[in-house]
């Protein structure tokens, strides 16, 4: 199998000047030509993309916050998931680290044989993965050093309706603290209660999805770093199908009360 290579950066990135760091790791899009020449016509969909959250989440930069997001498809390898790919939900149905089959169970490789090995999976790792978290912690270090605390808001998007992760329709605003461990005993009950009062909006705090790798190894409230995850269904400001458009009415709707999150996260920072 040809070394895996990529011309495209890992991330792109904007510093901004409080304490507050957004990470967007599932929005990329790029799949390296070679690499998706291996692909089902499935896998060059990318259907399985946090689509537009750039957009949905432009209004951070202008509260001062800084902005991480993922170049890559997850479909080359996912920034959410632990290195070793382990299973952050065990007992239950997963995609890897560098999956081999959608969120529908649709193949990603045109052939099993095109699948990539361990070589391949440490390469892209290497590639894109490291530079990813190395990057997150080194911003939320500098934003602890400078404001004695750091925040980091984890954006996800997701299918309203995936049998293979849920019953039923999920929740439009999914809230993920670890269980309270990624952040400070408060915190999340807080958020959740923002988004309790939004009429319109279901929401639920640490339900299907409590947070992922990012979540989990980068929150230290102890040291100052508190993480939330939220996982929003694209119901909130997209398509839901095919050619997965941003729908600017529907998203401003649930932008205001975004806002209001991220304030909420920016308010507890100036509290410590």
């Amino acid at each position: 199998m040809t070394a895996f290579q990529t011309a495209e950066p890992p991330f792109l990135f904007h510093q901004g000047t409080r304490p507050l760091l957004v990470s967007i790791p599932h929005m990329g899009t790029h799949i390296p030509p070679a690499l998706a020449a291996r692909f089902t016509p499935a896998g060059r969909l990318v259907a399985d993309t946090d689509w537009h959250l750039d957009l949905l989440y432009a209004f951070a930069v202008d509260m001062g916050a800084s902005v991480l997001r993922a170049t890559h498809s997850r479909y080359v390898i996912d920034i959410n998931r632990p290195p070793d790919g382990a299973s952050l939900y065990p007992g239950r149905s997963v995609t890897g680290l560098c999956p081999v089959d959608t969120f529908l169970y649709e193949p990603i490789y045109a052939d099993a044989a095109d699948q990539p090995g361990e070589a391949e999976i440490a390469a892209r790792r290497a590639a894109i993965w490291q530079p990813y978290h190395d990057k997150l912690a080194a911003e939320l270090a500098r934003i602890r050093a400078a404001h004695g605390v750091a925040m980091l808001w984890d954006a996800h998007s997701i299918h309203p309706v995936l049998p293979r992760f849920f019953d039923g329709r999920l929740p439009d605003l999914n809230l993920g603290t670890a269980q309270g461990t990624s952040c400070a005993p408060g915190l999340g009950e807080r958020l959740l209660a923002l988004a309790q009062a939004e009429p319109g909006y279901t929401s639920v705090l640490n339900g299907r999805f409590t947070g992922g790798y990012i979540t989990r190894h980068h929150g230290r409230p102890a040291s100052g770093i508190h993480v939330v995850q939220l996982e929003m269904a694209w119901s909130c400001y997209m398509q839901l199908e095919a050619p997965f458009a941003y729908l600017p009415e529907t998203a401003a709707r649930v932008q205001p009360l975004l806002r209001r999150m991220l304030g909420a996260m920016l308010e507890f920072a100036q509290a410590q």
